[in-house]
C-alpha cells in the first residue's frame, strides 16, 4: 500500500512518483491512497505511523518507509527480498535471472571484462568489431558473477566467452561475429 500524493497515474509529487516507479520496476501490484484528498487521513497517518513526510510505503500492513528508504532498498537487493520472503513476488530463478540480463539490451554481449577494459583477446576481438561498425551494444562481466557465467553457459549451450546476443537469441562467439563481420553482415544481422 502507498500513500502518496496524487495517483499511481498522475503522482503530485517527485517522491511519489519515484516511489510508483521502483514498485513498477519490481513488478509489484499495489494499491495507492491519495493523501491530499483526505485531510484527516495525511495528519491522522503521520501520528500513526510516526513518520512526517509522503509518500509512506507499506508492506503487508508494516511501515517500509518513503522514497530515499524504498530506493536504497532497491538498490542493495532488501526490497526485493522483503517482497519475496512476504509473497508478493516470487523468487526470481537463475533462469528468469540470465532472460532478463539477456534483453536488458537489444544487442548485449557477455564477456571477460567491459568494453573499456576487455580481460582476454576474444572478447576485445568482438567489443572492437562491434565499435568498428557502430552498434550499440549492452555488456555483462561474467567474471563478477560465477552463477550467471556457468549458468548461461548451460543456458545457451555455448560452452565459452564472449557470448553476443541479439533481441534475446544468441548469435555467437568471437569466431561468428569476425565471421559475419568479415562477410559484412554484422551490421545487418544485428539490426533486423
Amino acid at each position: 500500500m502507498l500513500f502518496m500524493k496524487g495517483n499511481p497515474e498522475e503522482p503530485k509529487c517527485g517522491f511519489s512518483h519515484k516511489v510508483v516507479e521502483i514498485l513498477k520496476q519490481e513488478k509489484v501490484d499495489f494499491e495507492s491512497f491519495d493523501i491530499l484528498s483526505d485531510d484527516e487521513v495525511r495528519q491522522g497517518l503521520k501520528v500513526y505511523s510516526n513518520w512526517s513526510s509522503y509518500p509512506q510505503l507499506y508492506i503487508k500492513g508494516e511501515l517500509i518507509g518513503g522514497s530515499d528508504i524504498a530506493l536504497e532498498m532497491q538498490k542493495s537487493g532488501e526490497l526485493k527480498r522483503i517482497l519475496t520472503e512476504k509473497g508478493i513476488i516470487k523468487e526470481e530463478t537463475l533462469e528468469d535471472h540470465l532472460k532478463s540480463l539477456i534483453s536488458s539490451s537489444p544487442v548485449m554481449l557477455f564477456m571477460k571484462g567491459t568494453p573499456d577494459n576487455p580481460r582476454c583477446g576474444f572478447s576485445s576481438k568482438v567489443v572492437n568489431a562491434l565499435k568498428e561498425e557502430g552498434i550499440d551494444f549492452g555488456s555483462f562481466d561474467i567474471l563478477t558473477n560465477d552463477e550467471v557465467r556457468q549458468g548461461l553457459k548451460v543456458f545457451s549451450n555455448w560452452p565459452t566467452f564472449p557470448q553476443l546476443y541479439y533481441k534475446g537469441e544468441l548469435i555467437g562467439g568471437c569466431d561468428i561475429v569476425l565471421e559475419l563481420r568479415n562477410n559484412g553482415e554484422l551490421k545487418a544481422t544485428l539490426s533486423e
